[in-house]
């Protein structure tokens, strides 16, 4: 159920990070006083659409699913045994334990997760090209194999120790708070265990998880830099 939630919501978003990256590489490949291709987010999706036709928004949707039914699967999935594996077997797991876990599966998720967001990143950048000029990646799997070939295992884990340490963090902030804060509701029979109470504690540890995040702006998104530095780099080779 985790795992289809964030699938939607990777569905939902993924125009929006279309457009992030093309907005990043643009401002990597700026040349003098070029007038700018995209403007602003709204802008660069009409001139993506425009230009590309509408689904091109949705460039990469394969690897951003691959990439959320692994790490979420991992670490949600593996948030409860590790968490219990802290604490000893104990019923009732400390906040220090919970945090523990979650930094634990959020680096067991991404780690195993990172060449799908390489590979998401490598697509989304490719924008429409002059006509004879050939695509470097001909979907997921080409670029997959592309990448391994030119750029071996190592290419495929492009940013990951930044990558790492973001996502830890975060999704300890998300699921340690959900458990502690459901722990206490449940515990002080401020509501039962429902819908609702779910809702609420999600809402609340989606709230911390996203404060958190935006802390960590310093080192976010550097798989994603390094892997448009590198379609800079093309781009301009290309010309």
């Amino acid at each position: 159920q985790e795992t289809g939630t964030w699938g939607i919501g990777e569905i939902a978003t993924l125009p929006l990070d279309t457009a992030k990256v093309r907005l990043q590489i643009q401002g990597g490949s700026a040349v003098g006083s070029t007038a700018p291709k995209y403007k602003g987010m709204i802008g660069t999706m009409a001139t993506i659409s425009k230009e590309e036709g509408f689904f091109a928004l949705w460039k990469g949707l394969n690897a951003g699913l691959a990439r959320q039914m692994i790490n979420a699967s991992l670490r949600i999935g593996l948030y409860d045994p590790i968490r219990n594996f802290y604490s000893g077997g104990k019923q009732n797991a400390t906040l220090i334990e919970k945090i523990l876990a979650g930094l634990t599966t959020g680096a067991i998720g991404i780690s195993v997760a990172n060449p799908t967001d390489v590979i998401k990143i490598r697509l989304q950048s490719e924008a429409k090209l002059p006509e004879g000029v050939p695509r470097r990646y001909n979907g997921v799997i080409d670029a997959f194999i592309k990448i391994y070939r030119q750029e071996g295992v190592r290419g495929m884990w492009t940013g990951a120790v930044p990558n790492i340490m973001r996502n830890a963090i975060i999704n300890s902030a998300e699921l340690a708070t959900y458990d502690h804060t459901k722990h206490i509701i449940l515990e002080k029979g401020i509501l039962r265990d429902n819908i609702v109470c779910h809702f609420v504690v999600s809402a609340w540890a989606g709230f911390v998880a996203t404060v958190v995040g935006l802390s960590l702006i310093h080192i976010s998104e550097p798989t994603r830099l390094l892997s448009i530095s590198y379609a800079v780099f093309c781009l301009k080779k290309k010309k």
